[in-house]
């Protein structure tokens, strides 16, 4: 019998998002656990025009994105959020006597050692404290904003080049692409960007075709950075 359903809001391979309301009226029916995971595009919902794709996130019953991927966070930094977390504690609290303790038993702090696998946990949520310190609202607005504005500008050229094609609707930061030639060019292609050692592509497969993935989300990428991996493209890639 299932007990819970993962509903995925933006795929690693092409950043396409689950529907998520239908999916979640239909656990809500069900009586069964939603779980979304939003390990990138959680990070876009800081803009509220990117919400969008977060339609029905109030169904679920837990949510997960990682700041480390686009929020300027170091490696590994995860958000979880519970909508009532008496279930998940009472599924992962153990307590020996020797973890008993009046503040506790009182209810006076939260053990987050009940929320998770592990007993003990690092402090991750410091440099994530920092960043949302240092940057604040605007700024981390700015820079989501800023790569999905670079992210449809590399989609546009892709689109107006002969030799290329897009392999995916362009989704945030993330273009998925190849070249006309086939699989076997595209892979060259990536082999050939990667190996200058100014740019890093990396792929994977839609459809059992070869497709290259531009991710645009480091901290200080610029349009700078894009023109020099476009004239790259311009360079290496084959006549179709």
């Amino acid at each position: 019998m299932p007990c819970c359903v993962v509903g995925t809001a933006g795929t690693t391979s092409s950043m396409a998002f689950d529907p998520l309301r239908r999916i979640g009226e239909i656990c809500r029916a069900e009586h069964t656990w939603l779980h979304v995971d939003a390990a990138m595009a959680g990070s876009a919902a800081v803009c509220a025009e990117l919400r969008s794709h977060h339609d029905g996130l109030e169904l679920a019953d837990s949510y997960a994105f990682n700041p480390h991927k686009w929020l300027l966070t170091n490696f590994d930094c995860d958000c979880l959020y519970v909508a009532d977390r008496a279930s998940l504690i009472d599924a992962l609290s153990i307590t020996p006597e020797y973890l008993r303790n009046d503040a506790s038993e009182s209810g006076a702090v939260i053990d987050y050692r009940d929320w998770q696998v592990p007993l003990g946990r690092r402090f991750r949520a410091l440099k994530l404290w920092f960043v949302l310190r240092s940057y604040g609202g605007e700024g981390l607005r700015a820079h989501v904003r800023e790569h999905v504005r670079l992210s449809r500008l590399l989609a546009q050229r892709v689109s107006s080049d002969p030799r290329l094609e897009l392999c995916a609707p362009p989704a945030l930061n993330l273009t998925c692409f190849r070249h006309v030639g086939g699989d076997d060019v595209s892979e060259q292609l990536v082999a050939a960007l990667n190996a200058t050692g100014r740019v890093f592509l990396s792929h994977t497969v839609l459809a059992g075709r070869y497709v290259i993935r531009c991710c645009i989300g480091g901290t200080w990428t610029t349009q700078r950075h894009l023109e020099m991996l476009w004239a790259l493209i311009d360079e290496l890639a084959p006549g179709p």
